[in-house]
């Protein structure tokens, strides 16, 4: 059992930080459709913007999912939204990395019909949040014009939540962006010779 003095001190502090959270609360008044940039080197970037992508199919709102570069393979995340198709629009729009199709004419050309598909998501307001998963690595890569890009994403419905993930997010993105979390790669199985998991990974 902890100590009188020291528990009388802790009740102290936690009521101070609590007045600060609340402070803090009370000036959060604004109310919009957020756009987040999930980047870094780490793993669990597509992973961060699935789970928001759960957490509001669970408030009951719609949601749209476009993949760039993902493709050549089926993924988990992918066979368990499609389980909703009356609540989530799902689009694969990639052909696999770029190490793999080796042809950039090929990339940038997926890259853009999948922006097509974007401006069509990005127009429509009963889609509560929009995943645009590996768009960094695209915008990176230069495969789209980020100034068109970013033109659409500030034109989207009032409302409406954008997620982007991918390595490398370009400095345009950071800054139109309103959060931005970057992943540390601190320690990755596959450097110790472990393939890709299915329901880590895949």
């Amino acid at each position: 059992m902890a100590d009188l003095g020291k528990s009388q001190r802790h009740e102290k502090r936690m009521k101070r930080h609590k007045e600060i959270v609340d402070d803090k609360i009370k000036q959060a008044d604004k109310d919009k459709g957020l756009l987040l940039v999930i980047t870094g080197n780490g793993k669990g970037k597509s992973s961060s913007g699935f789970g928001m992508v759960a957490r509001a199919l669970g408030h009951e709102m719609r949601v749209a999912v476009v993949q760039f570069i993902k493709g050549a393979y089926s993924t988990g995340e992918e066979s368990f939204f499609r389980r909703f198709p009356d609540e989530v629009e799902y689009h694969v729009m990639g052909d696999g990395f770029t190490w793999d199709t080796q042809n950039i004419d090929q990339d940038i050309a997926s890259a853009e019909a999948a922006w097509e598909v974007c401006k069509r998501l990005l127009s429509d307001p009963t889609i509560d949040v929009v995943l645009l998963d590996e768009l960094n690595i695209v915008l990176k890569m230069k495969y789209l014009d980020i100034d068109t890009v970013i033109a659409d994403l500030a034109n989207r419905p009032e409302m409406q939540h954008v997620i982007i993930t991918g390595r490398g997010a370009p400095d345009a993105i950071i800054e139109a962006a309103d959060t931005v979390s970057r992943i540390e790669d601190v320690k990755h199985a596959f450097r110790a010779g472990i393939q890709a998991q299915k329901g880590i990974e895949l």
